[in-house]
C-alpha cells in the first residue's frame, strides 16, 4: 500500500535519492538565478563606481586660445611645461569650452610651434608659478593595464560563477563525473512525521520478518555479544502495489534510523561509470549517518542477470553500477550498519550475486492483503475521510478479493470524490460501491445504442450471468449491466465470497463456460457471433494456456511446464514444436467442450436467459438480489 506521506523532494539532479531522519545539513547561501543575476548587477555597479573615481585624473585639454585668455586675465595660478605640452591649474574654476556640462580647474593644452607670443613675459607679469612638477599626475602604467582589464575580469568571474552553479545543477561536469565530494542528501522538515508500522496494514506476516531488522538497528549490542551479524540486505519481492515502499520506510521509521530511498533506474546515465559514481556516494551518505537504511526501488532494473545478450552491447554502465552495488555490500568498502532493503516485480531475473548470503541475506514476499488485512488498509485510508454511520467497510473489503493496498488507496479516494461531486458532507456506501464499479469496470460512457444492438448487448451479459449463477462452485455474480463502461457495451461483475489461493480444474472450466457465455447467448438466441467477445476470449486464452502449458490439467500434455509463466524464453522455444503443437491441440479441445456445453446449458435454460435479458432492457443495471430474482434461481452459499 502506498505511503500516506510523499517522499521528500530532491534538491538536486545528481543525487538520485531521497533521505529522511538524518541529520540537517549545514544552511547554505541563498542562490537560485536571481542571486546570480543580483550579483551581477552589484559587481557590475561597483566596477563603474571605482572606474569613475579612476577616471577623476582625465584632466580637459583646451585650446591655446582659451590658456591664452586666462592668463591674460589672471586666472592661471601654476603651470607645467615639457616641450611644448603645458599643464596647468586656475585661480577660479571656469566652464568647459565647446559646450560641455561641468567646470574645470586644472588643464592641458598644447603650444602651436609657429606661436610668437611672449609667453613667458605674460606669465611673470601675472605672476604664474612655473611648476618643476607636473601639475596633472598620470596614472602609473599598472593602474591603467588593471583598469583596461576590469571588464574581461568581471567576465570571467561571471563565467565562473555560472559554471559553478550549472555544475552543482548538471552533476558537476560532463554528467556528473569530476564532482568535488558528495553533496548533503535532502532531508525531512524537523519534526515531520516518521513513517512506522502503524501506518502499514494487511500484511502482518511480513511486518514480522522485518522486525528482526528493526530490532537489530535497535539493539544491535545484544546481537553481537551472541556473534550475530546485522543482514546485509532484504529483497522485498511482491506485485506492484502491495507495500513494498511503505515497509521498507516503516522498518526505518520504527528503528528511527535515518532512510535514504532511490530507484535503480536514476543511477543510469548514457556516460558509463556516472551509475557507480553515484552508488559510491549514496553508500557513503548512509556511512556518515550510521546505522541507517538504503532503499533501492525496481532494482531488477539494474540488477539483471549479466551478461544475457552482451553481444548487443549497451549493458556496461548498467553492469558497473551493479557490480558496485555488489561490491559496498560485500563489506570491502566498510559499509557495516548500512542495510540495505530493495524491491522487485521480478525476482526472478537477478542476478545470482545480489540474492546469495551476505548482500541480500533473505527474500520477503509480499503479497495482496487477505479480506481482514483489506478492511485494515481501508480503516488507514479513510483516517482523513468522514464516512457516513451505516458505511460497512466489511462489506467493501469482502467484494474487492485480490486487490492491494495502492488500488484500495485509489478506491478509498475516488470515493471521497464522488461525495465531494455529489455535494454531500461525508461518503457513503453509495460512494464507496460506485467507486469500485469505476475502478473494476470503467466510467460510464453517455452511448447512445440502437434498440437492436442494446437487445443483443443485454442477452450477451445475460449469458455470462446466468451461466455463472449454474456453474457450480463458480463465483457469485455481483452485478450486471448494460450501460457502457471503458470499452465494454455492458458488463457481468463476478467476485468470489473468499479469497482463493489454489483453483481446481473444475473451476477453471466453470471461469471458462462463464466467459464464452456471452458469445454462447448470442449465437443461441441470433446465430451469430460479433466483436464483442473479444475481450471474454482473451480471458478464455489465458486461462486455458495456464491449464495446458502451466498447471498439468492436460493428459496428453502430462505433468510439465511447456509454456513458462511469462510467455518468453531466454532460448526461443520453451518447448519442442511437436510439445507446442500438442499445446495447441490441447488448448483448443478444452475450449471447444466448454463451448458446447454452454450453450446446452442455455438452450435448457432459455426461459431463464429471456427474463434476465427483460429485466436488464428494463432497469439497465441488476444488482445481486434482483439479478437472482429476475433469472428465478435462488442464491445459495458456495
Amino acid at each position: 500500500m502506498p505511503s500516506p506521506t510523499p517522499a521528500p523532494p530532491r534538491d538536486r539532479a545528481d543525487t538520485p535519492w531521497r533521505s529522511e531522519g538524518a541529520p540537517p545539513p549545514k544552511k547554505k547561501m541563498p542562490g537560485g538565478w536571481r542571486g546570480l543575476v543580483l550579483t551581477a548587477l552589484i559587481v557590475f555597479l561597483v566596477t563603474n563606481l571605482v572606474l569613475s573615481f579612476f577616471n577623476d585624473g582625465d584632466e580637459p585639454t583646451i585650446s591655446y586660445t582659451e590658456f591664452s585668455k586666462q592668463v591674460a586675465s589672471g586666472n592661471v595660478s601654476k603651470i607645467y611645461s615639457k616641450g611644448d605640452a603645458i599643464q596647468g591649474e586656475l585661480k577660479a574654476a571656469e566652464p568647459v569650452p565647446g559646450g560641455a556640462k561641468g567646470d574645470y580647474k586644472k588643464f592641458v593644452t598644447q603650444r602651436p610651434a609657429f606661436a610668437d607670443d611672449d609667453l613667458w613675459a605674460n606669465l611673470t607679469k601675472q605672476n604664474v608659478n612655473v611648476t618643476a612638477s607636473p601639475v596633472v599626475v598620470q596614472r602609473s602604467f599598472l593602474a591603467n593595464l588593471l583598469i583596461s582589464l576590469a571588464p574581461m575580469l568581471l567576465l570571467v568571474l561571471l563565467w565562473v560563477l555560472i559554471a559553478r552553479r550549472m555544475g552543482s545543477a548538471m552533476g558537476g561536469g560532463l554528467g556528473g563525473l569530476g564532482r568535488k565530494g558528495p553533496p548533503r542528501p535532502v532531508e525531512l522538515e524537523a519534526g515531520a512525521p516518521r513513517t512506522t508500522f502503524d501506518d502499514v496494514a494487511g500484511i502482518d506476516e511480513v511486518e514480522g520478518e522485518l522486525n528482526d531488522v528493526v530490532d537489530f538497528l535497535k539493539n544491535p549490542e545484544e546481537y553481537r555479544r551472541m556473534g550475530a551479524r546485522m543482514p546485509g540486505g532484504v529483497l522485498l519481492a511482491g506485485l506492484p502495489g502491495t507495500g513494498k515502499t511503505l515497509l521498507a520506510r516503516a522498518v526505518a521509521g520504527e528503528a528511527g534510523v535515518p532512510f535514504f530511498s532511490a530507484s535503480a533506474s536514476e543511477f543510469i546515465e548514457m556516460i558509463v561509470g556516472v551509475g557507480a559514481s553515484r552508488v559510491r556516494e549514496l553508500f557513503a551518505e548512509a556511512r556518515k549517518v550510521a546505522p541507517s537504511i538504503i532503499f533501492i526501488d525496481e532494482i531488477d532494473t539494474i540488477g539483471r542477470v549479466r551478461g544475457g545478450g552482451a553481444g548487443l552491447g549497451g549493458h556496461d554502465e548498467r553492469e558497473q553500477t551493479l557490480n558496485q552495488i555488489l561490491t559496498e555490500m560485500d563489506g570491502f568498502s566498510g559499509s557495516e550498519g548500512v542495510v540495505v532493503l530493495a524491491a522487485t516485480n521480478r525476482a526472478d531475473v537477478l542476478d545470482p550475486a545480489l540474492t546469495r548470503p551476505g548482500r541480500f541475506d533473505r527474500t520477503v514476499m509480499v503479497s495482496p492483503p487477505d479480506k481482514s488485512g483489506r478492511e485494515a488498509i481501508l480503516r488507514i485510508h479513510t483516517r482523513e475521510i468522514p464516512l457516513a454511520a451505516g458505511v460497512d467497510l466489511a462489506q467493501v473489503a469482502r467484494t474487492t478479493p485480490g486487490m492491494t493496498g495502492a488500488e484500495l488507496a485509489n478506491l478509498a479516494n475516488e470515493a471521497a470524490l464522488l461525495a465531494v461531486k455529489r455535494k454531500q458532507q461525508t461518503v457513503t456506501q453509495a460512494d464507496l460501491s460506485d467507486a469500485l464499479e469505476k475502478v473494476q469496470l470503467g466510467a460510464e460512457r453517455p452511448l447512445v445504442m440502437p434498440q437492436e444492438e442494446r437487445r443483443r448487448t443485454a442477452y450477451h451479459e445475460s449469458g455470462h450471468a446466468l451461466l455463472g449463477m449454474l456453474q457450480p462452485g463458480a463465483d457469485p455474480v455481483r452485478k450486471i449491466t448494460i450501460v457502457p463502461r471503458g470499452r465494454a457495451l455492458g458488463v457481468t461483475l463476478s467476485t468470489p465470497e473468499a479469497d482463493r489461493y489454489a483453483y481446481t480444474e473444475e473451476y477453471l472450466r466453470g471461469r471458462i463456460i462463464g466467459a464464452l457465455g456471452g458469445m454462447a447467448a448470442e449465437h443461441v438466441v441470433y446465430d451469430v457471433i460479433t466483436t464483442g467477445s473479444e475481450n471474454d476470449l482473451e480471458q478464455v486464452t489465458s486461462l486455458v494456456r495456464g491449464m495446458v502449458g502451466r498447471w498439468g490439467m492436460s493428459e496428453r500434455i502430462g505433468r510439465l511446464t511447456a509454456i513458462p509463466s511469462d510467455a518468453q524464453s531466454p532460448y526461443g522455444l520453451s518447448a519442442a514444436p511437436a510439445t507446442l503443437d500438442a499445446v495447441d491441440h490441447e488448448m483448443r479441445r478444452i475450449v471447444d467442450e466448454c463451448y458446447v456445453e454452454a450453450c446446452r446449458l442455455l438452450r435448457e435454460h432459455r426461459p431463464k436467459l429471456d427474463a434476465l435479458a427483460e429485466a436488464l432492457l428494463a432497469n439497465e443495471t441488476l444488482d445481486e438480489p434482483a439479478a437472482y430474482a429476475a433469472a428465478g434461481i435462488v442464491r445459495t452459499a458456495k
